[in-house]
């Protein structure tokens, strides 16, 4: 028999609950952007900091988009607890009830309320997963541009913010007429310079709004960069039912997760900062190693194996690490073309981490989708992917592999898959993606012509000339022929989860 999870309930759990007491936490950082990365990531270590006493450090959760709702009405239901489930590979679930965040608002119900919660001096990070594409950052020239409508509507005089740039603008602006000490940004997406990424999109903002507002966004704000990894698939309704049946609780919305957790993190904060090192966040000087590892590494190796994996029947990430082609694929594509791109990175054996890398994919019980990889890929491939293609060319290093990997992009983006079943393709630049795929079947080069994703690396004839022959041989042979014929397959690769 199951329970609902509220705070009146926790007594009667029989797995980890929050020790602290949740009536005397303070909201110390506002999240905007609560999804399930958040809530296995930030979230949970927060919740080691406040149980450690610091109770100056708990969550208040922010949601801006019509998706959100569902997410308020599901916390606001459990008292704003959920259960993080670790699933490791010999099938073994680890539960445990998480207590950081203590509050949440949905902006469009109260936009005021958010700004004052973020213009409050106790708030003192405002941090942020609003994916990839969420900055408004132009991925060619990386200027901030100005063009949804939100963000027009939020630049109108006396406008009520509806954005997150419109948001933290107003709560920053209140701060400084206030005389209060800003709060530090802090961005939690995959995005390589995160931080400078971020002083960007929020400063760019600022500017067309209030030029002397956003010289002091520049100079006073800061805006750490980092870097975070823990493989967080999206919550199922089985999910949900066996967290029910095993452990007898009723959670709407759990988080399941892998083991494997990381942070890395400038230590570089406008109004103080939790004691972050005592809950296994590493604090450095630079990021940047670390960060180019995890994008050009695992997030760049999501996609390899991504549409490969895909067009040739698979669904699931494990799947396609278990196949031998695909997993040589991804340890080659890993070895020749994106480590050259790396400089050294502190502490970190890098063949050790792709090997680690390809173990954690294949965690059979995680059952992360490749549906989830392939989604949003006109934001994905040139944060991940093409960083290397440049690097590459520039050196006059091989792209083969990153261009089979785009190829490969192309060929699912035409929405059916090598057995004839559809495709539903996930992008913010759905038409023009799909419209490009369609028309590089009578001229192959057409799907790179679009210089807003693809840039410079669009008129490379080095890469153009690998791209449409692994596209032809997609077509023609299908994905695991054109990986065998490569050689893919050939060399042992042992799969041991972790």
């Amino acid at each position: 028999m199951s329970a609902p999870l509220r705070g009146d309930a926790l007594a009667g759990l029989d797995v980890p609950v929050p020790a602290y007491d949740r009536s005397a936490v303070r909201t110390g950082v506002v999240h905007v952007g609560v999804g399930g990365f958040h809530r296995a990531h930030e979230a949970v270590y927060l919740d080691a900091v406040l149980a450690a006493g610091a109770t100056e450090w708990g969550i208040c959760g922010v949601g801006t988009q019509p998706f959100d709702r569902r997410m308020r009405d599901v916390l606001q239901a459990q008292d704003c607890l959920y259960t993080v489930v670790l699933k490791h590979p010999d099938g073994r679930l680890e539960p445990r009830v998480v207590g950081a965040i203590t509050d949440y608002l949905f902006a469009p119900d109260d936009p005021e309320a958010v700004v004052e919660q973020m213009a409050s001096p106790d708030t003192r990070i405002v941090s942020l997963t609003i994916t990839e594409g969420g900055y408004s950052i132009d991925p060619v020239t990386r200027r901030f541009v100005a063009v949804e409508p939100g963000v027009l509507l939020d630049l109108q005089p006396d406008a009520v913010p509806s954005t997150v740039f419109g948001l933290v603008t107003e709560a920053l602006a209140r701060r400084r007429a206030r005389g209060l000490v800003p709060f530090t940004v802090l961005s939690c997406d995959n995005v390589q310079g995160n931080g400078e990424i971020a002083r960007d999109a929020f400063t760019g903002f600022a500017a067309l709004r209030d030029p002397e507002l956003a010289a002091w966004i520049a100079d006073e704000v800061a805006f750490p960069s980092s870097m975070v990894d823990r493989i967080t698939p999206v919550t199922t309704d089985d999910d949900r039912a066996l967290l029910a049946e095993r452990f007898g609780i009723d959670d709407g919305w759990p988080v399941v997760c892998e083991p494997f957790t990381q942070w890395v993190l400038e230590d570089r904060f406008s109004a103080g900062r939790p004691r972050f090192e005592d809950v296994g966040v590493q604090l450095v000087e630079d990021v940047h190693p670390y960060e180019l590892m995890k994008l050009r590494l695992l997030n760049a190796g999501h996609q390899a194996i991504g549409y490969l994996g895909h067009l040739a029947g698979h669904r699931f990430t494990d799947e396609v690490c278990r196949d031998p082609a695909f997993a040589d694929f991804l340890l080659a594509y890993m070895e020749r073309e994106a480590t050259p791109t790396l400089d050294p990175v502190p502490g970190v054996d890098l063949p050790e981490y792709r090997r680690t890398l390809l173990d954690r994919f294949a965690n059979p019980h995680v059952r992360d989708t490749l549906a989830r990889l392939c989604a949003e890929t006109s934001d994905r491939i040139p944060t991940f992917l093409l960083p290397v293609v440049r690097e590459q060319l520039a050196a006059g290093r091989d792209v083969t592999l990153s261009a089979l990997v785009v190829a490969a992009w192309a060929r699912y983006a035409e929405g059916v898959d090598e057995q004839g079943e559809p495709i539903v393709v996930v992008d913010r630049l759905l038409e023009p993606v799909t419209a490009a795929a369609a028309r590089s079947r009578e001229e192959p080069l057409a799907f790179l012509r679009d210089t807003g994703v693809f840039g410079d690396v669009a008129g490379d004839p080095v890469f153009g000339a690998a791209f449409t022959e692994h596209l032809d041989s997609l077509r023609t042979r299908g994905a695991r022929a054109t990986l065998a014929a490569a050689g893919f397959g050939r060399r042992d690769v042992v799969i041991t989860p972790q």
